[in-house]
């Protein structure tokens, strides 16, 4: 597949520095190659108040991992990457690529663990459905168009009946029934993000990611386009959003990922443009999101462009990447969820980490980073320490991993 050079021009690269950084391409090219000399990781914070006991060790076991990239780019993939990865060592074995599938630059899987949910990030955006066989193997259900360009992230409602997409070109989000089977039906709501007004140095609104708050009754979309978080209600039975409120963030301040507290009632926020972790209140009643100020996220003066948040399983850690030093910030969650202590930063060990995943025992972090084509993967320990694991794992533009329980 070959991008269209126009109004979408492909994947996420290095570009000539721009007036004010964009997304692949759409304003002359995303970011700015001098981020990359942005300053050092801060000094270590004191340790964790109240750090986890140590848990027993597990079983040894192997898992499956699957890996997003761009099939469009050169040196990219040819479809979903399929590896293994020791549950107590982190080291990764790999498995053979799924095939057929255009640009799975993001992935999820459904509640049941039969399906696996692909965006194609390209011009005319769409998501494929992919089935997860008990004996590993793993078979293409077909796609469906979103009806917008780019199609950026995707996650599956709670409910297991619905899979909810965000088009960054177009500024959209979209819903798609989801049969017993797994496969997707025809887009049953396409909502466009009209106001407020983009944000400095922006085109239009870029909708960048679309998940479900842990009550499961909400449905939040960060636009880094408006500098908006909006909350919608999904009408579980047409498979409709309404929109029910709207969370203004600063102007040029680029909101791009979120990442719940498991109690439910904080978000925490990475904005890539102006550099800040942003912790923000939640109320499961209404939806309201309540950004507070922007907070440090270690890198310095310089713009670190941070891009994923990942919160621990028992809810004592943070962590966020940050791809212009390419480095991890570890954050230690007070006041049950309302406040996060910066502790520390350490290297990825690649370059341009663009999504994090944490295991589903929360005992691995792993960081897919773009520019070197690689996964690394680091032990997180009791205190919530990061220690690498192994060498990195080659992976043809690494932009997405994903370990399946």
């Amino acid at each position: 597949m070959n991008p269209s050079p126009h109004p979408y021009s492909g994947p996420e690269r290095p570009a000539p520095v721009p007036a004010r950084p964009g997304r692949r391409g759409f304003l002359g090219g995303l970011l700015a190659t001098a981020a990359l000399a942005a300053a050092g990781p801060a000094a270590a914070g004191p340790a964790h108040a109240a750090a986890r006991p140590a848990a027993a060790p597990a079983p040894r076991a192997t898992r499956p991992l699957l890996l997003g990239t761009y099939t469009s780019e050169a040196g990219g993939g040819t479809g979903i990457g399929t590896a293994a990865y020791d549950t107590a060592t982190g080291a990764i074995t790999p498995g053979p690529v799924i095939t057929g599938v255009d640009n799975p630059s993001c992935l999820a899987l459904h509640p049941s663990g039969s399906t696996v949910y692909a965006v194609a990030e390209q011009d005319a955006g769409a998501v494929t459905a992919v089935r997860r066989a008990a004996d590993g193997t793993y078979e293409a259900l077909g796609s469906r168009a979103t009806g917008g360009s780019g199609t950026t992230h995707l996650s599956v409602h709670p409910s297991g009946r619905w899979l909810l997409s965000a088009n960054y070109g177009s500024g959209s989000v979209a819903v798609h029934p989801i049969a017993e089977d797994g496969s997707l039906g025809e887009r049953t709501d396409l909502v466009t993000h009209g106001s407020p007004p983009p944000g400095p140095g922006q085109g239009g609104p870029h909708a960048h990611q679309i998940v479900t708050a842990p009550d499961g009754g909400h449905v939040l979309a960060v636009d880094l386009g408006t500098d908006t978080v909006y909350t919608y209600a999904l009408d579980e039975s047409a498979g409709t959003l309404a929109e029910v409120s709207r969370a203004a963030l600063a102007p040029g301040s680029g909101p791009r990922h979120l990442a719940f507290h498991p109690g439910g009632r904080f978000a925490y926020l990475a904005c890539e443009l102006d550099n800040t972790l942003v912790v923000c209140a939640y109320d499961p009643a209404t939806g309201v999101l309540t950004p507070g100020p922007g907070q440090s996220t270690g890198t310095g003066s310089g713009t670190g462009y941070p891009s994923q948040p990942v919160v621990t399983g028992d809810g004592a850690y943070a962590y966020l990447a940050n791809r212009g030093p390419d480095s991890l910030t570890r954050y230690a969650v007070e006041d049950e969820g309302a406040a996060l202590r910066l502790l520390d930063t350490v290297s990825v060990g690649g370059d341009w980490p663009r999504q994090l995943a944490l295991s589903p025992d929360s005992s691995l972090l792993f960081a897919a980073n773009q520019r070197s084509s690689t996964v690394t993967v680091f032990g997180v320990g009791p205190d919530g320490s990061l220690t690498a694991a192994g060498d990195p794992f080659p992976a043809p533009v690494a932009v997405c991993v994903l370990p399946l329980p």
